[in-house]
């Protein structure tokens, strides 16, 4: 992946000043890095044990409409 990132679209900084990549960054890069990021769109699947449960833990369970 070889583009220049935009500020607001592809990352944007939290309140610690640290670079958070977005959703959309995570979906054109194709794969889960492995470290964890806090929008990643594949259930963290490359996350060494027990890192990866406990981030599991956290992803919001979508509700039913039913």
């Amino acid at each position: 992946m070889n583009k220049t990132l935009i500020e607001g679209i592809d990352f944007y900084y939290d309140e610690n000043n640290y670079v958070v990549f977005t959703e959309k960054y995570h979906i054109e890069k194709g794969y889960c890095c492995g470290l964890g990021c806090k929008h990643c769109t594949y259930k963290y699947e490359n996350v060494p044990e027990p890192k990866r449960s406990e981030l599991l833990k956290n992803i919001p369970i979508p509700s039913s409409n039913n």
